[in-house]
């Protein structure tokens, strides 16, 4: 019996964080229903890369790999998604046969999530079987595309502010469930150190930082009440928000309250504000603790904070110990997408390029060598072919053979560790959150000869 006449069964309900193989776009389908039929299966290189930095940026982190690879190493179509695609009537039954047992068998070479790249540089080969390198083009792209935008975000803040205590509080503004718990894993890599998200925090083992809102404080009849009924079910990293009514009250009330505690064995963590001109109003709300012996309860600060704004109250010696960084951060309001492709370089040993208008490409299998000054900083990255050999560290390594990875993946505290290691490598003309003219990106003779022997090609 053939899957079209096969008795139609009730979709299946799948968790966001565990979405099917339909989560692709249409086009991908038929292309594979044509490589199929005209028995184009040989083996095609794809890489994924950004073709453009926006001006906002001088740098950009690599994140999303491991989000990629667990996605080639599960792929694979139900019998409910088989049997719903051929209730389209859109394919053969050819087609439907072949996607019974379609798995992604080719190899992957990638940069290390946290490392950092720029413009044209590829993050991600696949080398595969043309129709699968092909079919896995959207669901890369989707899972890559994010997590870079929140990395590289939340390494200008880290940039921004060295020392202080960086917290992602995105998770109600990001653009969906898979957006809030990837974004927050993004942007531990990149430096932050916790996350308010508690399901980021169960999955990744982020450290997990708690407040309270300010409807808390307004359910209550008076704001003294609210700060110790707070405390008497939230013993442990107590963090009050000062701010509902009045600021100057709400840091006595919260001093009373330090007092109060220690005397009985607790304390109060710190204080939030959320609003106002925040350099000024620490600075009166650090004097109110310092006189009423709390130098010990610390300051926090949120309220539509970016890099900017954190680098502004640095810059104005704010006496902030953390900084709350949510929507800016989440939605990389300011750089909100990467103008990132994922192109065929490669079909059938014979390289390829784009040459379409303002969307041009390298061709072939292509590797980046990265060169550093006598400090250890990064002077100049090679794009290069990969069978080329050049000074410098290969940046792209082979993380997947067959269809699964070659090592363990590294833990998220190693990715981190290595991002630190990273952005510690960046010359100065790029640490800064304004845009430099420097480009440390050259590109080999070998890249440009191969690149007029396509041109010259018949197309």
């Amino acid at each position: 019996m053939s899957r079209r006449s096969a008795t139609r069964r009730e979709p299946v309900r799948t968790q966001t964080s565990g979405v099917g193989a339909l989560l692709t776009d249409l086009y991908q389908l038929t292309m594979l229903d044509a490589y199929y039929r005209l028995g184009m299966e040989r083996i095609g290189v794809f890489e994924f890369f950004v073709r453009r930095q926006r001006d906002t940026r001088n740098f950009m982190v690599a994140a999303g790999l491991e989000l990629a690879l667990d996605y080639l190493e599960s792929l694979r179509f139900t019998p409910q998604e088989l049997d719903w695609l051929a209730s389209t009537q859109r394919f053969s039954d050819e087609l439907l046969a072949r996607l019974e047992h379609f798995r992604f068998t080719g190899n992957v070479f990638a940069m290390p999530e946290g490392t950092v790249f720029f413009a044209s540089e590829p993050l991600l080969r696949i080398v595969a079987p043309l129709p699968e390198a092909q079919f896995v083009e959207s669901r890369i792209i989707n899972l890559m595309h994010h997590p870079i935008l929140v990395a590289s975000k939340a390494a200008r803040c880290r940039l921004a502010a060295p020392h202080s205590m960086l917290i992602d509080f995105g998770l109600r503004r990001s653009h969906g469930a898979q957006a809030a718990i990837h974004g927050s894993r993004a942007s531990y890599i990149a430096g932050f150190d916790a996350t308010s998200n508690v399901e980021a925090a169960r999955l990744f083992g982020i450290p997990i930082s708690s407040t309270m809102a300010h409807s808390f404080v307004q359910a209550h009849d008076l704001e003294a009440q609210a700060f110790r009924n707070f405390t008497a079910y939230r013993p442990q990293d107590l963090v009050v928000l000062i701010d509902t009514y009045d600021i100057t009250r709400g840091a006595l009330r919260a001093a009373a309250l330090a007092r109060e505690l220690r005397a009985a064995g607790g304390r109060v963590e710190a204080v939030r504000i959320d609003s106002g001109e925040l350099a000024l109003e620490t600075r009166r709300v650090r004097e109110i603790l310092d006189r009423n012996e709390c130098s010990d309860v610390r300051i926090f600060v949120s309220g539509d904070l970016d890099e900017h704004a954190i680098e502004t109250l640095q810059a104005a010696r704010a006496p902030i110990d953390a900084y709350y960084v949510g929507t800016r951060l989440s939605v990389s309001m300011d750089a909100p997408a990467l103008d990132c492709v994922y192109t065929l370089q490669q079909y059938a040993d014979r390289p390829s390029r784009k040459r379409s208008q303002w969307k041009e490409s390298w061709p072939g299998p292509r590797q980046v060598y990265r060169q550093y000054d006598p400090r250890g900083r990064i002077g100049m990255d090679v794009l290069a072919c990969a069978d080329e050999v050049m000074e410098g560290r290969a940046l792209l390594r082979e993380v997947m053979v067959n269809g699964r990875r070659t090592t363990p993946s590294p833990s998220l505290k190693q990715v981190r560790r290595h991002c630190a290691e990273e952005l510690a490598s960046l010359p100065l003309v790029l640490r800064g959150l304004e845009r430099g003219c420097h480009s440390p990106v050259k590109v080999s003779a070998r890249q440009h000869d191969l690149a007029v022997q396509c041109d010259r090609r018949p197309t």
